[in-house]
């Protein structure tokens, strides 16, 4: 069984910082690429930003430069930094992570999400 939990979501004035947490725990044998999307209400999922197991990232044109995607190996968590906080970032954060089982079998694992606001 393998669970990822996000953490650090919650009420920001425009313009604030929040950081977001996620920790995969369970049976891991390694973890490929983890990434962050949100959903906000009425809208589709998109991708937020993403880091390989190299650390190479890549961020939505829409959080460049405000957001920042990092990774800690030994913990199996990712964390997105978020600065200069607008309105339009309110949404649910899901993370996600692709995560090796065993030497050969890899799938996708989803966290239940944390909610952002920002709002004066």
């Amino acid at each position: 069984q393998v669970q990822l939990v996000e953490s650090g979501g919650g009420l920001v004035q425009p313009g604030g910082s929040l950081r977001l947490s996620c920790a995969a725990s369970g049976s891991i044998f390694g973890i490929n690429g983890m990434a962050w999307y949100r959903q906000a209400p009425g809208k589709e999922r998109e991708l937020v930003a993403r880091i390989s197991s190299d650390r190479s990232t890549n961020y939505a044109d829409s959080v460049k430069g405000r957001f920042t995607i990092s990774r800690d190996n030994a913990k199996n968590t990712v964390y997105l930094q978020m600065n200069s906080l607008k309105p339009e970032d309110t949404a649910v954060y899901y993370c996600a992570a692709n995560i090796l089982t065993s030497h050969y079998y890899a799938m996708d694992y989803w966290g239940k999400g944390t909610l952002v606001t920002v709002s004066s």
